[in-house]
């Protein structure tokens, strides 16, 4: 018996419950398999402690990070400096809280703003194909060809120093990994019964890349932002201590850690750099955590 338009319309509208209740229960298992995961609760933990220090940093710290303050140089750590002092008096800890705020803010922005153009584009590329597929493709095969240090080195020597240009050049250089993957990811769901009952529905392209599969794709796709951010934090405090990041006199982690190229200076003044170079270690540390936790609660060999 041929379904009238009515019955075809309620077809839809139950198959569409149906399937938001599947996602529904796979998140909340998701959820609960992540908080199992002591060491990615810890790193959540850290991550929250460190991200909310930098936030309300003046709160936290009374001095200026950027105040000099010649009658104060070199402290060691003490009540009235816990980090102590640096060679024009400046007090580290100040430093290293305001400066965690740039670090964090070109690290996670750019992993996130990356992410979301390779998935814009490799979601919608890796369903539809056709010539937009094979542009792209291309495009993130040219960036990826080179090393992305090499890369960032270079487009920073022609730009110049800025905390703008560090920014674009990160997510210039770390979209086509997230392309790549959110593509892969596409070219595999399309193929599933509820993508083909979805067309048959005649739902829009938009409304089943976005609203249907992108959710069922989010697992490694997230491993992925944790992972990108660690990298572009890492890389960030590198080029700023070899003097090629954002310029000095914006306090980020790696200005901070620029101090310890000064032999005199790392053997014997250790508050100056120590701390910064162990709270790097620790954040850095601690994404890394919660990307493990996210890739063990969504790998399917995992699941219960």
């Amino acid at each position: 018996m041929k379904k009238s338009s009515l019955d075809k319309k309620f077809d839809k509208i139950r198959f569409l419950e149906e399937n938001n209740k599947l996602v529904s229960k796979d998140q909340n298992r998701l959820i609960s398999k992540f908080l199992h995961n002591k060491l990615a609760v810890l790193g959540l933990i850290i991550f929250s402690i460190i991200l909310l220090a930098t936030i309300f940093a003046p709160l936290i710290s009374p001095y200026d990070p950027i105040r000099i303050d010649l009658r104060s140089m070199r402290q060691p750590p003490s009540l009235l400096h816990w980090f102590g002092t640096d060679s024009t008096g400046r007090d580290v800890f100040s430093r290293v809280l305001y400066g965690g705020r740039v670090s964090i803010f070109v690290g996670l922005g750019s992993a996130l703003m990356s992410a979301l153009i390779g998935l814009a584009i490799g979601c919608y590329a890796g369903y539809r194909g056709g010539w937009v597929d094979v542009i792209a493709l291309r495009i993130s095969e040219v960036f990826m060809s080179f090393p992305q240090i090499i890369l960032v080195l270079l487009l920073v020597s022609i730009t110049g120093q800025s905390l703008t240009n560090l920014f674009v050049i990160f997510i210039l250089t770390g979209w086509g990994g997230m392309y790549r993957l959110s593509r892969a990811r596409m070219l595999s769901l399309r193929e599933e019964e509820y993508v083909q009952a979805l067309q048959s529905f005649g739902i829009s392209t938009f409304s089943i890349c976005y609203k249907h599969m992108l959710p069922n794709a989010l697992g490694p796709i997230m491993v992925m932002i944790t992972l990108s951010t660690a990298m572009f934090i890492l890389t960030e405090a590198g080029l700023s201590f070899l003097g090629l990041g954002v310029p000095l006199n914006i306090p980020t982690w790696g200005n901070i850690l620029n101090v310890a190229q000064d032999i005199v200076i790392l053997q014997n003044y250790w508050w100056m750099w120590a701390p910064v170079g162990l709270t790097i270690s620790v954040f850095v540390l601690s994404v890394n955590f919660i990307g493990d936790g996210l890739r063990d609660s969504t790998d399917p060999s995992q699941q219960g």
